[in-house]
């Protein structure tokens, strides 16, 4: 790119109302202890768990845990929106980069999904922020974040726009029952950047994008009747998604990897932070193992949040740029992986990026406890 373009700032935000596993254990006390009851042939050591391949090897100490390594995540209550959480972190995300609605000129939003059916978030989040610019929906599941991050950049270099306002947002606890084991892994959140002309030599460097039609059965929506008669889109999975996504996530994550940091014309070697999204606890130990990167150099959030979608990434990379401290022209290599849709990676060069407040009740330390408590090493012991 001629200019200089890329994230001018990161902003997220979260319900209020924190799950823990034990309301699992007072409420749906039958469930869980049948999900336990499943784990006992996990009891004794598994030749797999032992093997060379990255997966099983990061998932070997999760699958004696029946929360699979969820400890909290954050739902919206019954009446909540997903617009006042796509609000809030986008006026996070103006405020960390000193900008005023006025001053956006494009938003791009991915709904994960709105709180209308059939109709995408956008415009009803820039009629509630004031904009007057551009505003329209892009959707590639849980890679929307970092797929809209690259078209922005590149509307930006092409002279269409100026600043572009990219808005996330997931309500996975509005496709599940809590009578449902799925509801363990998942909950609510939204990210937002802004992304426009930064100082010369930082922002994005380069970047490289698959599609994942091999994952088209392992997830899906459907619509179906809850105990009321109404009806609800809940999320499903097929009866080969684990064989599925532990099948092509070594080989899509190589790929997009690969690819980002040629197309950056750095070597993975050089990047100084990883950041991926983390739809499974394990998967950013995962990523540094396949990658034969130093885990220190990433950081998963997913203990605290679960899994979250399109969000994750804004998550994963607020958390990590506040507490390990990135410092400008830090080489930055950012990952996501989307079920029946999209993988991503893409080379950042740090620069002077506004940050966000973090949510409040998380810590480094409780992050730290709830990985120490499924035998994994702790953030202080690979920092």
């Amino acid at each position: 790119m001629s200019k200089s373009i890329g994230l001018q700032s990161v902003g997220v935000s979260v319900p209020d109302r924190v799950l823990t596993n034990d309301h699992w254990r007072v409420h749906h006390p039958e469930m869980v202890r049948d999900v336990e009851g499943r784990t006992w042939m996990w009891r004794k050591p598994m030749e797999w768990t032992e093997g060379s391949e990255p997966f099983n090897r990061e998932m070997a100490p999760y699958v004696r845990d029946p929360f699979r390594g969820a400890r909290q995540r954050r739902y919206m209550e019954s009446d909540g929106a997903v617009l006042e959480l796509e609000l809030t972190a986008a006026w996070d995300a103006l405020k960390a980069a000193n900008l005023e609605p006025e001053d956006i000129d494009l938003l791009i939003c991915s709904s994960f999904q709105p709180d209308v059916h059939g109709i995408g978030g956008a415009v009803f989040l820039a009629r509630n922020l004031g904009l007057t610019g551009a505003a329209w929906n892009l959707e590639s599941a849980c890679s929307s974040a970092l797929v809209a991050f690259q078209t922005a950049c590149s509307l930006i270099e092409s002279g269409q726009h100026e600043k572009v306002l990219v808005v996330s947002s997931c309500s996975y606890s509005r496709a599940t029952a809590e009578d449902d084991p799925i509801s363990w892994g998942v909950g609510d959140a939204a990210s937002a950047f802004v992304v426009g002309e930064v100082e010369e030599g930082v922002g994005y460097l380069g970047g490289h994008t698959v599609h994942t039609a091999e994952t088209c059965e392992a997830v899906a929506y459907h619509l179906e009747l809850d105990a009321k008669g109404q009806p609800h889109l809940r999320i499903r999975t097929g009866k080969q998604t684990a064989q599925i996504l532990r099948g092509t996530s070594e080989r899509y994550l190589k790929e997009c990897c690969t690819g980002a940091v040629e197309a950056a014309g750095v070597a993975l070697s050089d990047v100084d932070h990883f950041v991926f999204n983390t739809p499974l606890a394990w998967y950013s130990a995962f990523c540094a193992r396949a990658l034969g990167v130093d885990r220190k150099k990433t950081l998963s959030v997913y203990p605290l949040y679960a899994n979250v979608g399109p969000a994750l990434l804004g998550l994963n990379l607020l958390h990590a740029a506040h507490w390990r401290s990135y410092r400008p022209d830090d080489l930055v290599l950012l990952y996501t992986v989307g079920s029946v849709s999209t993988c991503s990676a893409a080379v950042v060069r740090w620069g002077e990026v506004g940050l966000g407040a973090l949510p409040d009740g998380v810590s480094l330390e409780l992050l730290e406890a709830y990985e120490a408590e499924v035998g994994q090493p702790t953030v202080a012991q690979v920092a």
